[in-house]
């Protein structure tokens, strides 16, 4: 197996893309290719079918591979929770919260974890495609980095190394990583990516002579910023979390622990809506449909709703009819009560809902990742849960809409316009959006009439594409074939 690793010069300078995109071109060499992420810090999750999870980077990885997703992608998983530092999940499994202080006590046993996931992948794959996490040269953290150059010594494999152009400095972000590092890691590296250009490739055209003067890594091309090439998003408070679309608008609450932003991404395929992400109560007042998406932190982040104004925006805008939707952790928050007694999900505490759901949610330590398969309208496509908490109906409260094939009394909770479910993915079908754009009265909304998974198999083709027209690969595919 040779490994192939993706490292950035920052955070947010496209290590996740250029990882998938190198999986997606692998894949159409004829390579048994897979991805991998020793240590991940992500909100962004999905569930495996193992009962697991994994970073929602990872899980796009797999699918441009062609795999399903597992836990050996991505064996050790941070979900931060605010003030009480991150969930720690281990292949696949919460093992409960962690102080940042505290995780470097642990990071060797952390380290076994992801050395024996990357061992299980030896006879599996020809290529193994691993995503570093931040920059490899931070220097106060070197030793103790298990994401990074790590994982590329131990399998004695080659990296890439990618800079984000969009950010300023970009020869400085490069030249000093090569100034940092150790003559053997500058010696693994196959070359450097310039990321995210905007404008006319031709300006950029000396870029090569001038990394000549001061790195010794071959520039392998400069990617132009492709606004349609974006896969699902992997950090829960990126730039791709942002807003799109022209029409009325569909605002996406961002909490302060917001969680799995790509439940939002579905709606990039139609036109005649907005999807605005926001923490204003005038964009809630204005809305034409709200959505409370999943939190890492739910009773603080509805602590964080009523100190803002927000939960009274909300409240609001349910007494005019205006629809309102909340996923996992949103789902929660629209209820009449929340009790957890341990902290075991974030903050403690019992505390009263929105009460616009006739629900209850108990927390207990026990957490369901699970797949769901939904069918609505005609349409059946896969979902899943990843959630702390059991929500419990009270009295004659009415389901949603659509079936599980695994639950056949249904799923969530309706109440008039406010809708709450437990399942990301839920506007990846067609029929889910138009239904929400018609009880939100958006006139001018014009569906697509596809599924987002239709739309993720052209981005990662379009995704390779793009690999092949602006850089050279041939070190890359030297490296892999020999």
């Amino acid at each position: 197996m040779k490994t192939l690793a993706v490292l950035g010069t920052s955070s947010n300078s496209g290590k996740s893309w250029l990882a998938t995109a190198l999986c997606a071109w692998l894949v159409r060499q004829g390579i048994r290719v897979a991805p991998f992420k020793a240590q991940n810090m992500s909100n962004n999750a999905c569930a495996t079918l193992e009962g697991g999870e994994i970073g929602r980077a990872q899980a796009a990885q797999a699918e441009a591979c062609g795999l399903r997703p597992e836990p050996s992608m991505n064996p050790v998983l941070l979900k931060p929770s605010g003030a009480l530092g991150s969930q720690v999940v281990l292949m696949g499994q919460a093992t409960g919260h962690l102080p940042a202080r505290d995780y470097y006590q642990r990071v060797e046993e952390f380290w076994q974890v992801a050395a024996t996931a990357l061992d299980s992948w030896r006879e599996r794959c020809s290529v193994l495609v691993m995503e570093g996490a931040g920059s490899p040269v931070e220097l106060n953290l070197m030793d103790r980095d298990i994401a990074n150059l790590r994982p590329v010594r131990y399998t004695n494999g080659r990296w890439i190394l990618v800079a984000d152009i969009e950010r300023g400095g970009v020869f400085a972000q490069i030249a000093g990583t090569w100034a940092l590092l150790p003559q053997a890691d500058r010696d693994s590296c196959l070359g450097v990516v310039v990321n995210k250009f905007r404008g006319d490739l031709s300006l950029f055209a000396d870029a090569a002579e001038h990394l000549r003067q001061h790195v010794g890594w071959p520039l392998l091309g400069t990617l132009p910023y492709a606004s349609d090439l974006r896969p699902d998003d992997e950090d829960s408070l990126s730039d791709d979390a942002a807003s799109f679309g022209e029409g009325p608008t569909i605002a996406w609450v961002r909490f302060p622990s917001v969680a799995n932003t790509s439940d939002a991404q579905p709606w990039r395929l139609d036109r005649g809506v907005r999807t605005e992400w926001t923490d204003s109560p005038d964009t809630l007042r204005r809305a034409a449909a709200i959505v409370l998406p999943g939190s890492k932190n739910t009773l603080s982040d509805l602590a964080w709703l009523r100190a803002t104004g927000l939960a009274d925006a909300v409240l609001d805008a349910a007494a005019r009819g205006i629809p309102v939707l909340g996923i996992c952790g949103g789902y929660q928050i629209l209820g009449h009560s929340l009790s957890d007694t341990g902290g075991v999900a974030g903050s403690d505490g019992v505390v009263q809902g929105l009460g616009l759901l006739p629900v209850d949610t108990i927390y207990s330590t026990e957490k369901l990742v699970t797949p769901r398969r939904v069918s609505f309208e005609g349409c059946s496509w896969e979902c899943y849960e990843i959630h702390m908490g059991r929500t419990s109906l009270r009295g004659e409260a009415q389901r949603l809409p659509w079936a599980l094939d695994s639950s056949p009394e249904g799923e969530g909770c309706v109440n008039g316009a406010v809708w709450g479910t437990y399942l990301h993915g839920v506007f990846d079908a067609p029929s889910t959006r138009a239904a929400f754009a018609q009880q939100a009265g958006i006139t001018g909304f014009s569906s697509s009439g596809r599924f987002w998974h239709e739309e993720r198999a052209r981005v990662y083709a379009g995704m390779a594409d793009l690999l092949e027209s602006h850089l050279n690969l041939t070190t890359v595919r030297d490296y892999v074939e020999r």
